[in-house]
């Protein structure tokens, strides 16, 4: 197959402010005197219950308030009267900060509104505002009881027992700049160590303040009426498994290639990579984060995970007789010999420091963290601080992020056969929800689909033994999304191994015991063993940062978002997977596989048939962009068979864990077809007074991209295609992609990068590459 450089998609080169659409509905009628009245009593209630809670050593003081909306958030009101919004929720919820007790704007407002419409006019002042708001509260000490706690049966402040000790991680509200936030931790901190608590470690980032703390049951029942703690939970606990070796000797191993001293460096953050004969030589650094872990790889995880990055497909290459290493690697130790996070540091912290030392000290721009914390099961609402401190480091580093979905054992005791009869169906429970931080929108998180049966000759004839999974099935212990809003998580999947039902010993077994159920891979005690197998998504992820690390190979100055895109816009959902999901739905096989399985040649290369085209850009907010895409007779033409157009757009908006609209920045994109730039740019643009409507754009002129624009819009990677089956020459040589950027609440950013990834496929065979490429050099 020929193999080809993709091509640079042209923008053109006007640029216009994108034009928005209307707000929300009216807002719902009040007895103003009512209404009025009951607002003001709630916030006097809330004020009073804050101050007789408050402690003295708390210098400045705070009203936090909880806001129950009815329609429209109005986060621009509450802003502008000096509020600051700390939390949104679904159900129309706001968290606010204010810095004043007294609330002498809002009240003024109260009164305004209650006093009626001024003459001359329809409705009273603020209408909308006060109108929207339904109640005012204080935030309740057990609403600051994290998700880990609770699953453990914390429910209540009362639920802690008062001289137990416990280690908890404490994070305050995002209360504004940094210098606040910081005296606001110290205040807090002081008074923990006071009253005899120990504090190992402190985190203040972007949008995150928080430290981790040994105290009593009792100082943390206190802590929970602290206005300025927003919540207290258990740290995060990995979710990491081992494995048994495999027999080989050194000297029946196939030659190893060279690794260039500037290939791409893949960075492990994992429990350390030791030195395997393998990996030695492209092991450029190793770090202990924190430096007393030391770098050894004891727990042998990291090892594991590094074997899969360097080569991918261990196994093939066995067979095929060679070693094909990919990239180089560094290594940062997080967890310690017993597979276990830091009792003494915030995993957040820890993250920071490791992936910013690798990427500074070493160049490092690819990362994979096949960890999880088992503690922590995304339920759809918010992700934790680790996933937000992942996509904060995404952007500002521009690095790419390979996270695992996490794994789960589906089925035990006597109900240890439902993994063979209930299979696939399990994998819906909402028990089998990713863990943290796989809820991350900047990273690409990774489930994993099988290998295969999983037996091995010694088993294949055993009646007692049965596989669940055939070849490119989902993995029996893969976690599923979707992930924040919706968004498609996981973003793809690769080979992560098998579970097979074993009878004789009552138990699922995976690569760990049966090495026909796993993925191969490195040992990290080889002077023991050579290698060894397992199965996870820990194998999968690795996989996705080795294909990265080959598309960095091809495209060394490529941003995180052109990696994130080629690597999504090449998925596809394997037909064994897409017939043994079929009858749980789109929605379910969505959620179980994402975009499906990478395709790295497909990534990297185009082809005669296959043309790939790609753009790097930058968009100021409330801004959209437009791009041409020449379209060759051979493909117009309805006769040279079907013909399919991908889309694919990757961003890395700045979020905010705190916020259901966790996203700052929106964006997308629509592909229209048979008119002329004019009239697309005068349909988007936003309009003055004097221009008049909106001249409207005919259905038949855009292109039917599946998934649509309401699913595929709540994801920072987005793909869709559209399929031609008959000709399509009335529609013209070229179409037109428009991309728009929507500012959300990060007003703090003026533009926002992205990438942007064509591919036009045509399954006749014709010399479609050439032909697109010399309309590009005639547009030029």
């Amino acid at each position: 197959m020929a193999r080809y450089d993709h091509l640079e998609l042209v923008r053109l080169p006007e640029q216009f402010e994108r034009r928005k659409h209307g707000g929300g509905g009216p807002p719902p009628p009040r007895d103003r005197g009512q209404h009025t009245t009951k607002l003001r009593e709630e916030l006097d209630t809330a004020t009073q219950e804050q101050r007789r809670r408050r402690k003295p050593e708390f210098v400045d003081p705070s009203l936090i308030l909880r806001v129950q909306m009815t329609g429209a958030l109005l986060e621009e009101e509450w802003e502008r009267l000096g509020l600051t919004v700390l939390s949104s929720d679904a159900d129309r919820t706001l968290v606010l900060f204010a810095s004043s007790e007294d609330m002498r704007d809002f009240r003024a407002r109260l009164d305004a509104y209650q006093g009626g419409p001024p003459p001359g006019q329809k409705h009273a002042p603020y209408v909308n505002f006060v109108s929207g708001i339904e109640s005012i509260g204080s935030v309740e000490p057990r609403d600051r009881i994290g998700p880990r706690l609770r699953e453990e049966g914390f429910a209540d402040v009362e639920d802690f027992v008062a001289q137990t000790s416990y280690l908890v991680d404490i994070e305050l509200w995002d209360l504004g700049e940094r210098r606040l936030r910081e005296r606001k931790l110290e205040d807090v901190i002081r008074y923990v160590e006071a009253r005899g608590g120990d504090v190992f470690d402190r985190y203040v980032g972007p949008s995150i303040s928080m430290f981790r703390a040994r105290l009593t049951g009792e100082l943390l029942r206190t802590l929970l009426t602290v206005e300025e703690i927003a919540a207290i939970d258990l740290p995060p606990a990995p979710d990491v498994t081992t494995a048994e070796a495999l027999d080989m000797v050194m000297a029946d191993a196939p030659p190893l290639n060279a690794v260039a001293d500037d290939a791409p460096l893949i960075g492990i953050i994992d429990s350390g990579v030791n030195d395997h004969p393998f990996l030695a030589d492209i092991l450029v650094g190793s770090i202990g984060v924190p430096a007393d872990l030391g770098t050894a790889d004891v727990w042998g995880h990291g090892t594991r995970v590094a074997g899969v990055a360097v080569f991918g497909d261990l196994r093939a290459q066995l067979d095929a007789g060679a070693l094909q290493r990919g990239a180089r690697l560094c290594a940062a130790k997080v967890v310690n010999d017993q597979g276990g996070f830091d009792d003494r540091r915030l995993v957040p912290s820890q993250m920071r420091e490791a992936i910013a030392t690798l990427y500074q000290r070493f160049g490092c721009r690819v990362f994979v963290i096949a960890l999880a914390d088992r503690r922590r099961v995304f339920d759809g609402g918010k992700v934790g601080t680790w996933a937000a401190t992942l996509d904060e480091l995404a952007r500002e580093l521009d690095v790419v992020i390979v996270v695992s979905s996490g794994n789960r054992s589906p089925r035990g005791g006597n109900r240890l056969e439902q993994a063979v009869t209930e299979y696939p169906r399990y994998l819906l429970e909402d028990a089998n929800r990713l863990f943290e931080p796989a809820g991350a929108l900047n990273v690409i998180t990774v489930g994993a689909l099988a290998h295969g049966e999983g037996l091995d000759p010694d088993r294949a004839d055993d009646v007692r033994v049965r596989a669940i999974t055939r070849l490119h099935e989902p993995a029996p212990f893969s976690r599923i999304g979707p992930g924040p809003g919706g968004a498609t998580k996981p973003d793809v999947v690769e080979i992560g191994g098998t579970l097979i039902f074993d009878a004789v010993v009552a138990r699922l077994r995976g690569g760990e015991d049966v090495g026909s159920a796993g993925v191969l891979t490195l040992h990290h005690s080889y002077l023991d063993q050579l290698f060894t197998a397992g199965s996870g998504t820990s194998y999968a992820a690795p996989r996705v940062a080795f294909s990265a690390a080959q598309i960095m190979t091809r495209f060394p100055q490529a941003s995180a978002n052109l990696v994130r895109a080629l690597i999504v816009g090449s998925a596809e959902i394997p037909p064994p997977a897409s017939e043994r999901l079929q009858l749980l739905g789109a929605d379910a096989t969505r959620a179980i596989v994402g975009h499906g399985l990478v395709d790295l040649e497909r990534a990297a290369f185009s082809d005669n048939a296959r043309v790939t085209l790609y753009a790097e850009d930058e968009i100021a907010l409330d801004h959209f962009a437009v791009y041409r895409i020449p379209i060759p007779e051979a493909f117009q033409a309805g006769g040279n068979g079907e013909r399919c157009i991908r889309v694919t757009l990757a961003f890395d908006p700045p979020v905010r864990h705190t916020r259901n609209d966790y996203a700052g920045v929106g964006m997308s994109f629509r592909l229209v077809r048979g008119c002329q730039p004019d009239l697309i740019f005068d349909h988007y643009r936003k309009r003055d007074k004097d221009d008049g409507p909106f001249p409207e754009l005919a259905p038949r002129y855009n292109c039917n991209l599946v998934p649509g624009p309401q699913l595929r819009e709540k994801g920072t990677v987005q793909c869709a295609t559209v399929t031609f089956k008959r000709g399509v020459e009335e529609y013209g040589d070229s179409y037109y992609l428009v991309v728009r950027c929507e500012s959300g609440w990060a007003t703090h950013v003026d533009r926002q990068q992205f990438a942007i990834v064509v591919e036009l496929l045509q399954k006749a065979d014709v010399q479609l590459y050439e032909r697109v490429r010399q309309r590009i050099r005639v547009q030029a």
